[in-house]
């Protein structure tokens, strides 16, 4: 593989890697942004359990007393949809995760073909140097030997 061809390769996959972790970030923030408003439901839901508590203990009516339920059934849904959401965000980070590592994976197998791509020119090079060595060494023995 010509190395402007897999320089090419490496840049798409930097870009490819790049933008696997943007997307990620957006997902874990979107995610921690879910799991936040599920907590301040549960603490609300908690805060107004107490309030319900005290009202009876205090003695309520009972138009009070089924808005009170109504509104703790009202906050148990909402709170069991913000878990499936936070489920859904958080199904969604592990397939943003998965698709960056395999990204990282792609790029970290690019590099290392252009590692060993670097060795094998080094290696020509090297043989090449070390002929030219060889045939100039020859030349003077040679040389030295016509000479005597």
């Amino acid at each position: 593989m010509a190395a402007s061809a897999l320089d090419t390769l490496i840049e798409l996959s930097q870009t490819r890697m790049d933008d696997a972790a943007k997307r990620l970030g957006q997902l874990l923030a979107s995610s921690q942004a879910h799991e936040e408003k599920l907590r301040m439901l549960e603490h609300y839901r908690g805060e107004y359990d107490n309030r319900f508590r005290a009202a009876v203990q205090g003695g309520i009516g009972p138009d009070a007393l089924r808005n009170y339920s109504q509104f703790l059934i009202k906050l148990d849904e909402a709170i069991i949809e913000q878990r499936r959401i936070v489920e859904h965000a958080q199904a969604h980070v592990a397939v943003g995760r998965q698709s960056w590592v395999d990204e990282r994976n792609r790029k970290k197998a690019f590099d290392t073909l252009a590692v060993r791509q670097q060795r094998i020119v080094q290696q020509r090079e090297f043989k090449a140097e070390q002929r030219l060595t060889d045939e100039h060494s020859a030349k003077l023995f040679r040389r030295d030997g016509d000479e005597a």
